[in-house]
């Protein structure tokens, strides 16, 4: 069954920190050190300062019989912030059908190209979706340097 997708509500804030911190715990944990992931998906994040995250920026989530699974955004220069799938669901469709929507509302936007900052684990994933390494990189989170990739995809 495939997702539904819909905008982000501000009762979604829980259910879509949750996926994120699973996310990273544990579809990320075999590309990522503990330290790496402790830094990354702290158990300390400030829910009301993730809430207006999310409602800032332009963030839809994917549910799955009324239970939120993922989410994803994209600005309108079509740069992708977030896309986070919980593993429980992972390689089911979930982040394909996030995709199509962050392509379809960039395409709307006149956006030229989609860009992201994509995880070693989710490398692979944009790149069966028609995405190209542009750069490495390693950003620090808490002092911990990770390691994750800039992408790009041309849009028709």
């Amino acid at each position: 069954m495939p997702p539904t997708i819909r905008p982000y509500a501000s009762d979604d804030a829980q259910a879509t920190l949750d996926v994120f911190l699973a996310a990273i715990r544990v579809t990320a944990a075999a590309d990522y050190t503990p330290e790496q992931l402790a830094a990354w998906a702290p158990d300390d994040v400030d829910l009301t300062a993730w809430a207006h995250r999310r409602a800032a920026r332009r963030t839809v989530v994917a549910e799955v019989d009324g239970r939120v699974v993922g989410f994803t955004d994209v600005d309108p220069g079509g740069y992708v912030d977030m896309m986070f799938v919980d593993p429980a669901v992972g390689r089911t469709g979930v982040a394909s059908a996030l995709l199509a929507w962050a392509h379809e509302t960039a395409l709307r936007d006149g956006a030229s190209t989609l860009t992201t900052h994509a995880s070693l684990t989710a490398r692979p994933f944009f790149e069966a979706h028609g995405f190209v390494v542009t750069a490495e990189q390693h950003p620090v989170r808490r002092g911990v340097t990770l390691t994750n990739f800039a992408m790009a995809r041309r849009l028709p």
